[in-house]
Parts: structure tokens; sequence; C-alpha cells
């Protein structure tokens, strides 16, 4: 059995896109609607606030802005393309999960230490404000 990052997180994708709520985009990106907001959505240029804790599929954190109890700012264009892709879905006030395969995240690259070359990875985000482009 390969138990690589891309084939653990391949068969991870394959069982998740089952369960219940969880929708799945063109791109293979996943995300499930935990609240859904009624503020306006961003387009890739805006620059978003936000509120998020980003996994590994076993569930370790390895960024938490609640950590540091400090939401992020920054330009949705200058994120990781699961992140652009996804934030666009919201609206202000809402939160979904993200399940993010390797080619919308780091890719082969990985971001060490923490994240290892094609890595799946799980985001809950919480989508503050937008700020227009």
């Amino acid at each position: 059995m390969d138990y690589s990052p891309q084939a653990l997180g391949k068969a991870f994708l394959e069982e998740n896109a089952k369960k219940e709520g969880v929708k799945t985009t063109a791109s293979g990106l996943q995300y499930l609607v935990l609240t859904e907001g009624e503020g306006k959505s961003p387009k890739a240029k805006d620059t978003v606030v936000v509120h998020y804790r980003g996994t590994s599929i076993t569930g370790a954190e390895f960024d938490s802005s609640y950590s540091r109890r400090e939401p992020a700012e920054f330009p949705l264009n200058r994120v990781i393309k699961g992140w652009t892709e996804g934030v666009q879905l919201m609206k202000e006030g809402s939160k979904f999960r993200f399940f993010i395969p390797p080619n919308l995240a780091y890719g082969t690259r990985g971001a060490p230490p923490d994240i290892a070359p094609n890595e799946t990875l799980v985001f809950e985000v919480e989508l503050l404000k937008v700020w227009e482009d």
C-alpha cells in the first residue's frame, strides 16, 4: 500500500466527497458550508480579512489566526489557489471548511517544515470582511 502524502490525500478526498454537504468544484477543491453569511463575496483581486485554522488531514494544526488572536488580512490573489477559489464562494459572515488537494495548495514543493510535498490540506475559514480592490 502507498502511504505517500499524495496517495493518502487522494484516498481522503475520495471518501470525503461522499459525505453529506461536501461539494466539489471543477478544479477538485472540496468545501463544506458551516455557516452561510449574508455580506458581499470577494473577487480574486480583493483584500479579505479572515480567521482560519489550517490542518493536515490527520488534524495536526500547522497554522491558526485564532491561536494568534488576530485575524489575517491579505489580497486574495496572493495565497494558494485553493484559497483564492474557495473564499470567492463565501460571503462576509460565512464559515466554510475547505479540503484542498496538493495541486491547489503547495504542490510538489510543500511548505517545510510543516507541510509535506503533495499534502492535502484542510482549512476552516471565517470571512470577516471584504475590501474591494
